[in-house]
């Protein structure tokens, strides 16, 4: 089971796409920095519906998207570290 931890924009670069590619089933996602983004894009969202997503509550308010992070698991550092520890393996992309 991997944490797959994706910090930049998908607009900006390919780190979500190709994480995507090599997701499996048992994985989960945490976005990040710019990377909280990706819920605002329908494509994204659908594409990482089959995952357990988790976005970091701190980076989602910053980007005053608290209204569409409705369904998607918010979590603190605190949290953070504890997805890390949950984990077989951390891959931040």
């Amino acid at each position: 089971m991997i944490l797959h931890h994706i910090q930049t924009s998908a607009g900006n670069d390919n780190a979500l796409q190709t994480c995507l590619r090599y997701a499996g089933k048992h994985d989960s996602v945490l976005l990040s920095g710019n990377g909280v983004n990706a819920i605002l894009k329908r494509q994204w969202s659908m594409a990482l519906s089959p995952f357990k997503v988790y976005l970091l509550r701190d980076d989602v308010i910053a980007r005053g998207l608290t209204l569409q992070a409705d369904g998607y698991a918010l979590v603190d550092y605190a949290e953070f570290v504890a997805l890390t520890l949950s984990h077989d393996k951390v891959i931040s992309w």
